[in-house]
């Protein structure tokens, strides 16, 4: 009797995420698995109704060569996504038919957590293994997941590259491809009104993309999560930059993490599944403070979902697809409980409740001169490809 494999993404969409699907949906299918497919991540399997056929139909696709054939071209993930959270489902975003079932396990007046439900659709689907791909959150609840039992191997994926336990997540490259070539065409309306460019990346707790953007664009200064900053200090530094330019003119990036000497991070909205709010804003007040300080115009762009828009470029193909592989070769050999990776270089796999033990962070003494807010890469050799 063959077995079934279920394939699901969460969270943000990044370029590579169809690359890594294609390769475990080809590599399970040679070798005579059944796969389905499980559209939106978490919430597939959450909001799964036996009571209503039209949700199978809704979440869960059976997935052929000809579903993937040509998925790898393009960018996002065929199967859609979202960020649900079953192990702490908040009672208003909770399915109707699921509020007073028996599966649901209160932990506080407004949280349920849902775990037995998705396990017991799990095997009414009769998927013998589950491979997930997504950052952090996501891979924090299949990590849950294999705690209780169930089979099941990660794929890390984000443009922010902070998934602990792996140097490298599917996403990062195009990311900082797109970022760099966009600042190198913003360059031209920078110069050519003479002012002080202020560029906003993602980085919620790692300000690599800021910083290897930063390095490869040759910006003036970088601001990362990391390292809080000194605004007056920094209003100094780009005044410097400007005047020594012969176009007149400075220009900086800014992880969307990053924060003020003594202040917070920016966030605003309501906080999502994993207790997270909406970040952004501190490229606009940093553009604001240095109009206001060096009485000097500024130009402020905020890059974030034009930079995880498209195809992938060639580092996010070859490492979803190298992935993709992994995960299916590991479920084949029934070694679950693993999350896909890259340590030094190499592919390899480290046990998948590493995501749950740790934030990872920027390498700032290898990669980092924070008291001038640059990227300071003092020795290449020894060190991984991406610096990461």
């Amino acid at each position: 009797m063959s077995k079934t494999i279920g394939i699901l993404t969460g969270g943000g969409d990044v370029p590579g995420l169809n690359p890594a699907m294609k390769a475990a949906v080809l590599n399970a299918l040679e070798a005579g698995y059944k796969v389905r497919g499980i559209r939106r991540g978490w919430q597939g399997l959450l909001h799964y109704d036996f009571d209503e056929p039209s949700t199978h139909d809704y979440y869960i696709r059976e997935l052929e060569y000809v579903d993937v054939r040509t998925i790898d071209r393009t960018g996002g993930t065929f199967l859609h996504t979202s960020r649900t959270n079953p192990q702490k489902v908040r009672v208003k975003d909770a399915p109707d038919f699921l509020i007073n079932s028996k599966y649901g396990k209160k932990l506080d007046e407004n949280t349920i957590d849902y775990t037995d439900y998705v396990l017991k659709v799990l095997s009414e689907l009769e998927i013998d293994a589950l491979i997930a791909i997504g950052g952090d959150d996501t891979l924090s609840f299949a990590a849950r997941l294999h705690k209780e039992g169930f089979p099941v191997v990660g794929i890390p994926k984000t443009m922010d590259n902070d998934v602990y336990g792996t140097d490298y997540c599917i996403g990062f490259s195009t990311a900082v491809t797109r970022s760099v070539n966009l600042i190198t065409d913003l360059r031209t309306s920078v110069g050519s009104h003479e002012r002080i460019g202020i560029i906003e990346l993602f980085g919620r707790n790692s300000g690599e993309t800021s910083l290897i953007t930063a390095l490869l664009a040759q910006v003036d200064r970088a601001v990362i999560s990391e390292v809080p900053v000194d605004i007056n200090k920094l209003a100094d530094f780009l005044m410097d930059d400007k005047r020594r330019n012969p176009s007149n003119y400075s220009i900086m990036t800014v992880s969307e993490g990053a924060t003020y000497k003594g202040g917070g991070i920016i966030e605003t909205g309501e906080e999502d599944a994993y207790g997270h709010k909406k970040l952004g804003g501190i490229g606009q007040m940093i553009s604001d403070d240095i109009k206001k300080i060096t009485k000097t115009n500024t130009m402020f762009q905020q890059l974030t979902y034009v930079i995880r828009s498209g195809p992938p470029d060639s580092l996010d193909r070859m490492v979803g697809m190298a992935f993709g592989t992994t995960a299916m070769n590991l479920i084949k050999k029934n070694d679950t409980g693993k999350l896909a990776a890259l340590q030094g270089g190499k592919y390899t796999t480290v046990p998948l409740d590493i995501v749950i033990s740790g934030k990872k962070h920027a390498d700032i003494a290898s990669y980092y001169d924070k008291e001038n807010y640059q990227p300071k890469v003092r020795e290449f050799l020894g060190h991984p490809m991406f610096l990461t």
